[in-house]
């Protein structure tokens, strides 16, 4: 699974795709099949604090764009990796940047594992939640199960950029109560004043691998010969 993110990342243009992990099982796997790999330590508490590792231990250039795609991801577009790391190389203000897309139906409005986002007037990210927001007060009041499409719900992508000299300075920061109770990283930035930007597209990435259903879904998509039916 890790070798087909590896894939999604080189198919994407990128520069350089390169593994953190801290498994020698995995770095040894990715090492194998031709990709690079460095082992990070045991005991980071967030997926960016290990890439803020990885950057320091690669010499990574202070202006570079690093996108961090999780290993639970093999059916990532690779084109919403190139778009992530336009966005942020086009807007200056942003540390970070993400994919955001619409939501359509009502349960996955009300699903807590789907992360909702809300969006200033520039497509820069006010805030995210697991709970549905913007709640369409007016609408559920009459009818909870109705559906109105003027609230416009967007759900956040897993997929972010982030300016390589940022990395350290996320790592430093507090971890903020909203963080902690909606165990969303992302948080923290917006908590400590930082601009994280959004990419807008209309159809939502294929699904990761949280659970063994995901598992046989994603082995189902893809057919013998590797490629995403």
């Amino acid at each position: 699974m890790v070798v087909r993110c590896c894939e999604a990342a080189q198919a994407s243009g990128a520069n350089r795709v390169v593994v953190a992990t801290d498994s020698p099982d995995i770095l040894d796997v990715v090492k194998k099949c031709g990709f690079e790999g460095v082992l990070t330590r045991e005991d980071h508490p967030t997926g960016t604090d290990r890439l803020a590792e990885a950057a320091s231990l690669l010499n990574l250039n202070d202006q570079e764009i690093v996108v961090n795609l999780q290993g639970d991801e093999p059916l990532m577009a690779p084109h919403l990796l190139t778009q992530v790391a336009e966005r942020l190389a086009a807007h200056p203000e942003a540390m970070m940047a993400t994919v955001v897309h619409p939501i359509h139906d009502h349960p996955s409005f009300m699903n807590p594992a789907v992360v909702k986002v809300i969006l200033d007037a520039k497509d820069n990210a006010i805030w995210f939640s697991r709970a549905p927001i913007p709640w369409p007060r007016d609408a559920f009041a009459q009818d909870p199960q109705t559906w109105p499409l003027e609230s416009s719900p967007l759900r956040n992508v897993g997929l972010y950029a982030y300016r390589r000299h940022f990395l350290p300075t996320y790592a430093g920061l507090a971890v903020s109560p909203a963080e902690k109770a909606e165990s969303l990283e992302q948080l923290r930035v917006l908590h400590h004043g930082y601009v994280l930007s959004c990419v807008r597209v209309e159809e939502a990435p294929m699904g990761g691998v949280d659970t063994p259903e995901d598992l046989i879904r994603v082995r189902l998509q893809i057919d013998l010969s590797g490629q995403v039916r």
